[in-house]
């Protein structure tokens, strides 16, 4: 396997298509944020700057990249349609049954809006429009749930990587095409971790990996609606994936007659550079892609230090990996404190040290590497430490027990002390009465964390993949699985640090998300390479080819039909339906020079930013008192001071009691469909009901009541 992926001197092979395809959509994610990042900083993110400019970055990558790069999976023709079938099929079942969240609840419809008004506008932050009602006024607001009031304009919550790819959606077909985004990418997802299996279990398990990643219910869950899990799980795993060709590449540098080809060994620093430049934009996509890509940064140290130690290939990719990294969590970097820092203040109480452990890992890093020269002898030592292979493998099953033992042991809590804490608390205990449990606020079910894990992917997943980190471990301290060594440490410490601290309400499907970029996809990875191990044990045990086959059958079985039992609840039970056409029918019903202002505490936490992002028109909340409504005086004030403007006033609430007093109320909502489950203890089942009430009315001109 020493030819490029482009070789036109024959025909591509079917292990070149698959590992062509499976990092191709990390390769135009990353293209696509690098080209849109600084339009969107420009205020410049239209179609048609944005468009050409994205595919000529796709293309200048492309070019660098891997396509010098040798091949590096033997597949067969049926394996690589069996990876293209699952995520063929995983695209198109999550398009039909896709989430249609537009009225903001929780974080997708923040998305969508944020993504909405990209498409139309090109440019943050969103501005207040004060002139439309008169300008600025004590009773005004601005902000609403997942929209913040900063330096005079409206700042969306979030990282802008997500928004950025779901535009492409509504450039194509407004919002109902920026809806079906979230299944492109669930399917993009498949495709990349099926070959990131390809590369490290073989081509045979990537179609089993394929399926038993697709039908897991997380993955469909965020593969329905437009949340940011999906695509940083795509740069994650496609950084991993060129990673491990650009060093299959330069272990194939040498030529026939013995020397090097140095094409090949440019091939590899560009490709290490391209890896870590992807790993760096997950940053770019979710603030937390900083915890995710941790591993990276002590990796390319690792590589620095080994090649001032000798190990030329560890010093030809170190550099450019790091190089690659820090230019992409860079932008992430500059994105948030530039774009994002109201939602960065939010949460500087994680963020703060997790920057701290940041600074603090690279500075050991870099210590590291210029130190490695006097390290090499102690760490030699070290080495040599009698049964530390054995050491290794058992602290891995000593951490898993920990975690599956972890509900016996703890209780976590947080008791509320702000203002977040006690909203989550009474959601908490909103949830637990419904469920029929003891009604505690504070409680987090954190300790339960690694049984959401086996309610998703199953029990002999979960074992599978145990054992395999137990033996990869092992064989990882012997120096005789090289390959194993950063893609293990990124989902070990991804997987241990977000089971310990999940850091979201505990309620399911919605809490599975944070599975879904490492955690779940890691644990397949591991339980497939785990049934491959089984199968060699088993050949080296004497076993005949027949009961081998039967092994591996049954492992299949059991890999795929328990996540399929779990998904069966929630995965043919659509959300949010009805949702598009609700909103697009109350914007119809609203004037069209209307400036809206919204006099109750639901609606204008819900439809606000939807008046402004897809109505298109300008919004405001009032001053709600105690009683949830505004004062008469400051509704009299602003609808006159809006007709002044030039403008129609119109009055949104929830109920018509409540527009009663100002005019004519008219029913412009009327919404009756399904939402998530909300599951504490037990695995999603099912859906709940959905009631959106909206009501307006044109205030008369002489409203003093």
């Amino acid at each position: 396997m020493t030819t490029g992926w482009l070789d036109r001197t024959r025909r591509p092979s079917a292990g070149r298509v698959l590992a062509v395809v499976s990092v191709a959509p990390a390769l135009v994610l990353a293209g696509w944020l690098l080209a849109g990042l600084p339009l969107l900083l420009l205020g410049w993110f239209r179609p048609l700057v944005a468009v050409p400019l994205g595919l000529a970055a796709v293309a200048l990558l492309w070019r660098y990249g891997p396509r010098r790069l040798p091949e590096t999976v033997e597949a067969t023709a049926w394996q690589v349609a069996g990876v293209v079938a699952a995520a063929l099929a995983s695209g198109i079942f999550n398009g039909l049954l896709h989430g249609e969240q537009l009225i903001v609840r929780r974080d997708p419809a923040t998305y969508a809006q944020y993504g909405v008004w990209l498409a139309r506008h090109g440019s943050l932050p969103i501005p207040f429009q004060e002139g439309a009602f008169g300008g600025a006024d004590p009773a005004l607001h601005f902000d609403s749930v997942g929209f913040y009031a900063s330096g005079g304009a409206v700042v969306p919550q979030f990282m802008p990587g997500a928004p950025m790819l779901h535009v492409v959606g509504a450039w194509l077909g407004d919002v109902a095409g920026l809806l079906l985004v979230p299944p492109v990418l669930g399917a993009a997802a498949v495709l990349v971790v099926a070959g990131v299996v390809a590369r490290l279990a073989g081509a045979r398990w990537a179609p089993l990996a394929a399926l038993a990643l697709a039908v897991c219910l997380p993955i469909l869950y965020t593969s329905r609606t437009t949340f940011s899990e999906i695509p940083s799980l795509v740069l994650l795993f496609g950084g991993l994936a060129l990673l491990h060709d650009a060093e299959t590449g330069l272990r194939l540098r040498v030529t026939g007659t013995g020397g090097e080809d140095p094409v090949r060994v440019r091939a590899a620093r560009a490709g290490a550079a391209l890896a870590g430049l992807v790993f760096g934009l997950a940053v770019l996509v979710r603030i937390d892609g900083l915890r995710d890509v941790l591993p990276v940064l002590v990796y390319a140290g690792l590589l620095i230090a080994l090649g001032r130690v000798g190990n030329r290939d560890g010093g030809r990719l170190g550099v450019p990996l790091l190089g690659g990294l820090v230019a992409g969590a860079g932008l992430g970097l500059a994105a948030a404190y530039l774009l994002s820092r109201p939602y960065l203040d939010y949460l500087s109480d994680s963020v703060v040290p997790l920057l701290a452990i940041c600074g603090a890992v690279g500075v050991l890093t870099v210590l590291a590497a210029a130190l490695a020269p006097r390290l090499a002898a102690p760490l030699r030592r070290v080495a040599r430490v009698p049964r530390l292979p054995e050491i290794a493998a058992g602290l891995v099953a000593l951490v898993a027990a920990a975690f599956a033992a972890r509900p016996w042991l703890e209780t976590v809590v947080r008791p509320p002390v702000t203002p977040d804490d006690r909203v989550t608390a009474q959601f908490i205990e909103g949830v637990q009465r419904i469920n029929r449990l003891p009604l505690d606020g504070s409680r987090l079910y954190y300790e339960n964390s690694a049984h959401w894990v086996i309610w998703y992917i199953g029990l002999p997943a979960a074992l599978l993949a145990t054992l395999a980190a137990v033996v990869l471990a092992r064989r990882l301290v012997r120096g005789t699985a090289p390959g194993w060594l950063l893609p293990l440490a990124v989902i070990g410490w991804t997987t241990v640090t977000t089971l310990y601290r999940p850091g979201i309400t505990p309620d399911h499907p919605w809490a599975a998300r944070r599975l879904v970029p490492v955690v779940i996809p890691g644990l397949i990875l591991l339980a497939v390479w785990g049934l491959r191990w089984t199968r060699d044990r088993a050949r080296r045990s004497g076993y005949r080819q027949g009961a081998r086959r039967g092994l591996v059958a049954a492992g299949a079985v059991l890999l795929l039909v328990p996540p399929v039992i779990t998904s069966g609840g929630t995965a043919f039970s659509p959300v949010d339906r009805g949702e598009l056409a609700a909103v697009e029918d109350m914007c119809e019903a609203l004037p069209p020079r209307a400036s809206v202002l919204v006099v109750e505490r639901v609606t204008a936490a819900r439809f606000t930013q939807v008046v402004r992002g897809v109505c298109g028109l300008p919004a405001a909340r009032l001053t709600i008192y105690r009683s949830d409504i505004p004062r008469a005086a400051d509704v009299a004030r602003l609808a006159a001071r809006v007709r002044a403007a030039g403008r129609t006033p119109v009055l949104l609430a929830a109920e018509s009691r409540q527009l009663s007093g100002y005019g004519t109320p008219v029913h412009i909502m009327n919404l009756r469909t399904r939402q998530d489950d909300r599951s504490l203890v037990a695995p999603p089942n099912g859906t709940w009901s959905l009631a959106a009430d909206v009501w307006m009315t044109v205030p008369r001109a002489n409203t003093n009541t």
